[in-house]
């Protein structure tokens, strides 16, 4: 009776010691949120947004109207190598919640097994082994043999939720990188789009060095005439020679440039390189869309890199508090029900052969617990990092629309005086070759307005690929082009 209570009290000692010591559990660092707080109501104050209007909700293929880019993005969408990377890390994270989830129940294990053990004769068990008979007048063998089979079953039970906290956390992960997915997405929409209008940027700007060559040629005939009637120099013929040869040259750059962004455009598209079909559309009359912003607390549930910072600092959060949960004890229940003998014949005897066993335990740190305070500062660390990695997607997100807002703005000015300087030019072109056909202008009048014109034409056309891919870049930073 006595030893009974001694071995109660025992007991109880070592369960309150492991509570007590459970107490002693680091606490978590507490984040707040400032930067989504203080989100501001407006991207711009002066001009209030339409809440019920935002280009970020437009699916794809309503934002974008050109077949032949249509097709591209289809495409890239089904055999970019990137996006096929990004959704194995979903599949990834998806056996991660699976893995978690399966430590919620018991693991039940089935197995078989044979020995054979000798035991030394002047021992308690080998004597008591030599003084027992399995039936009259059998002995016990010797050596002993061993076979066995059954079920194993193990199961820690989750008082603390440490292993649903853990669960949670891994399908916060899952879902944050199904987000991940959505951002590249996004970004590969954008790329092949800005890829294809600067390749049709470049195929305009071919044109214009080509009509430029054209215009270099007549030059140079009109002064190879005026030398010969003394109405102009071999300098002047020097002149149209080298600005001709110089063209020409910057023709072979723009081909070159033109293959490039071919091929990237294919790279974007999981192929190898093949002609890139493009709209027979006037690139010039291209209009951009009209794009309407919302308000910045939208950018939260639109943008999917915010939408993945956010479920991957949720799971940091969690990953805290299963850290802390280590420094608790935890119950581990054990059983097992077989078959066992020291011959194989008898392990058909029941119920004589049948051996089962149930165990419960209860074990926690008491000391030395540097590894678990380690991992604990760790996982506090890390969900702070989350904090901030969070803050700085908001912040860029804000940033990214406001830019790219004042821009828009900017670059449709820009364009319509660069429109203006180009036909002014262009008719200065005309003034200068017939004052020059009548020796009443020379030849570097002509040349420096034809080089005017010519740079005007590029930037020109340069700015309408500005327009058309600035217009992209806002319908991404809204979070466009995933749905």
């Amino acid at each position: 009776m006595m030893e009974n209570l001694k071995t109660k009290s025992i007991i109880t000692a070592i369960a309150l010691s492991l509570v007590l010591a459970s107490c002693k559990a680091p606490m978590a660092t507490v984040i707040k949120d400032e930067v989504k707080e203080n989100l501001p109501q407006n991207f711009n104050e002066e001009e209030q947004s339409d809440v019920n209007i935002n280009s970020g909700t437009t699916p794809w293929k309503q934002f974008f109207t050109d077949p032949n880019l249509v097709a591209l993005i289809e495409t890239a969408l089904k055999n970019n190598q990137e996006l096929m990377i990004t959704l194995q890390e979903i599949e990834i994270a998806k056996s991660g919640v699976l893995a978690k989830k399966g430590k919620l129940t018991p693991t039940v294990s089935a197995g078989i097994g044979a020995g054979v053990k000798k035991a030394g004769r002047y021992t308690s068990e080998g004597a008591g082994d030599a003084t027992t008979e399995i039936e009259p007048g059998k002995e016990m063998p010797d050596p002993l043999g061993n076979f066995e089979g059954g079920l194993m079953a193990n199961w820690e039970i989750d008082i603390w939720k440490k292993l649903r906290t853990e669960k949670e956390a891994a399908v916060a992960h899952y879902l944050s990188t199904i987000e991940g997915k959505n951002f590249v997405l996004s970004n590969l929409i954008e790329e092949v789009a800005n890829n294809y209008y600067e390749l049709l940027a470049l195929d305009n700007q071919l044109d214009i060095i080509q009509q430029y060559v054209k215009l270099q040629q007549k030059a140079l005939e009109i002064s190879k005439i005026q030398k010969e009637a003394a109405a102009a120099t071999e300098l002047a013929v020097k002149k149209f020679e080298a600005e001709l040869a110089k063209s020409k040259a910057t023709e072979y750059t723009i081909r070159q440039e033109i293959t490039e962004k071919e091929n990237e455009i294919n790279a974007l598209c999981g192929r190898f390189p093949q002609p890139i079909v493009r709209t027979e559309e006037d690139f010039m009359s291209m209009i951009p869309q009209t794009v309407y912003m919302g308000i910045p607390s939208q950018l939260l549930a639109n943008r999917p890199d915010i939408k993945q910072a956010e479920l991957e600092l949720k799971a940091a959060k969690l990953d805290v508090e299963a850290a802390r949960k280590e420094f608790y004890p935890s119950l581990e229940i054990s059983a097992t029900l077989g078959l066992e003998a020291f011959k194989p014949s008898y392990l058909v005897k029941l119920p004589e052969s049948m051996a089962t066993s149930l165990a419960g335990e209860l074990a926690g740190p008491l000391i030395n617990k540097s590894a678990i305070k380690a991992n604990f500062q760790t996982a506090d660390a890390r969900q702070i990092q989350a904090l901030y990695e969070y803050d700085k997607t908001i912040l860029k997100a804000y940033l990214d629309v406001a830019n790219l807002m004042s821009k828009i703005k900017n670059i449709d000015q820009y364009y319509q005086l660069k429109s203006q300087e180009t036909h002014a030019l262009e008719q200065s072109i005309d003034i200068a070759n017939q004052l020059f056909r009548n020796s009443r202008a020379d030849y570097l009048e002509v040349l420096l307005n034809q080089r005017d014109a010519l740079d005007a034409k590029m930037e020109l056309i340069e700015a309408k690929e500005k327009q058309l891919s600035t217009v992209v870049d806002i319908y991404k930073s809204l979070g466009g082009g995933w749905k």
